[in-house]
């Protein structure tokens, strides 16, 4: 699958975004190694803290599901109720989310925008010196 399309299914996840308190929906699109790509979106909470990332709904979803290999993520955001017109980049928590499962020297974190287009990083370039499971060995 080709970054272009794997924003697109971001871009389509965000329509599902609860956010009554930022009004700033985010959705994302989590290649497996197999080819299944799971959606995410943002789901917001009164209390904040109980809040869930699209990012991180998307990687719940797939390690409930038992994967646990993964090649990219697409991730779009912006203000609620129209396009997002310029890219956005996870947050912390969600960037050590992904350090948990993926290669920080292979996993992909394209940041898109509504119109399709997407800007790649590495993992390891969004969270350098991260901290991950192969630390604790």
């Amino acid at each position: 699958m080709d970054d272009e399309r794997l924003v697109e299914l971001a871009c389509e996840a965000r329509a599902h975004a609860y956010a009554p308190y930022s009004h700033w929906a985010v959705g994302a699109a989590l290649l497996c190694s197999d080819g299944t790509v799971y959606q995410g979106c943002n789901i917001e909470n009164a209390a904040y803290g109980p809040s869930t990332c699209a990012e991180h709904t998307a990687f719940l979803k797939a390690v409930y599901d038992g994967h646990r290999d993964f090649e990219a993520i697409a991730v779009v955001g912006g203000p609620e109720g129209g396009p997002a017109p310029d890219i956005c980049a996870p947050c912390g928590v969600c960037r050590q989310v992904m350090m948990e499962f993926c290669d920080p020297a292979s996993f992909r974190v394209v940041l898109g925008r509504s119109e399709g287009e997407g800007r790649p990083y590495l993992l390891g370039e969004l969270l350098p010196e991260g901290f991950g499971p192969d630390t604790l060995r």
